[in-house]
């Protein structure tokens, strides 16, 4: 079992930052994949950003390359995403996951954390 809980979620203005976090814990070696996704009302969750622990397989949806930034911690066994140059469409509630490979379909995460949400105003 792999354990997540995602933090720093918030109301931000556009054009400014926010950083999430997501702490996972548990048989976290048994998924060497973190993802961020995120879900807007209406719409269908979708791949923001993900990441192996080694650092290797960075991947960025297009609708955040250049401004989201994916990194870990190894030793805090966490996961980050800064996100820069926040716009309204980024609002929405942000999942962190964990898989045992780097890709785009939430299907191939089986571990999720609670989510946190994100609010960008104009």
């Amino acid at each position: 079992q792999v354990q997540l809980a995602e933090s720093g979620g918030g109301l931000a203005q556009a054009g400014g930052s926010l950083r999430l976090s997501c702490a996972a814990s548990g048989r976290t070696f048994t998924r060497p994949a973190m993802g961020w996704f995120r879900q807007a009302p209406g719409k269908e969750r979708e791949i923001v950003a993900a990441i192996r622990w080694t650092g290797a397989n960075i991947y960025y949806s297009d609708s955040v390359k250049g401004r989201f930034t994916i990194s870990k911690d190894n030793a805090k066994n966490t996961v980050y995403l800064q996100m820069n140059s926040l716009q309204p469409e980024d609002t929405a509630v942000y999942f962190c996951a964990a898989s045992t490979w780097v890709g785009p379909s939430p299907r191939g995460y089986d571990y999720w954390g609670q989510g946190t949400q994100v609010t960008v105003s104009s």
